[in-house]
């Protein structure tokens, strides 16, 4: 009976070795997925498992452990040494997985952050600060177009409002 006994320990640790548990928490956070894998499997394959569970595109996903982005498509669980009992976080790409970049100033000289909305030029396409939003301080290449337009919206308003005088009356 002793024999049997060790028998089975020796086989459970070897089933125990051919694989590893590893928990994944999903791109909102609030579910926990436990996967028990062989440590041969890589990151493309565990990708493709996560996105047909989650119907998300594979290619979308991206797996981060303890902070940083696993980006090595054919890596093993074994080649990254998790440790054992691992939580991988799910995570959609966010600007290639970095967070948004702050958008400067599109003046040649200027590094200042681009004011959002009120800082973009409908003319040039530029994002500009505070200092260079207005067109002349910007030196706009389509200055002249915006007078050009100004210019004639204006004068079809006075045309539409241009009082006619009856001779003879």
């Amino acid at each position: 009976m002793m024999r049997r006994s060790s028998t089975s320990s020796i086989s459970s640790q070897a089933s125990e070795e051919e694989t590893m548990q590893i928990f994944v928490k999903d791109v909102s956070g609030t579910t926990t997925i436990p996967l028990t894998l062989p440590p041969s499997t890589t990151l493309t394959t565990l990708s493709t498992l996560l996105a047909l569970r989650h119907n998300l595109p594979a290619s979308d996903l991206r797996l981060v452990h303890a902070g940083k982005h696993l980006s090595t498509p054919s890596a093993t669980l074994q080649s990254l040494s998790l440790p054992p009992n691992a939580t991988l976080h799910m995570a959609l790409p966010l600007r290639g997985g970095m967070p948004p970049k702050k958008i400067r100033c599109s003046f040649k000289t200027c590094k200042d952050a681009a004011q959002r909305i009120v800082g973009d030029c409908g003319f040039c396409a530029g994002h500009f600060c505070g200092k260079h939003r207005l067109l002349e301080d910007h030196k706009c290449e389509g200055l002249e177009d915006c007078k050009k337009e100004s210019y004639e919206r204006n004068a079809e308003r006075l045309e539409s409002e241009r009082t006619v005088a009856i001779k003879g009356v």
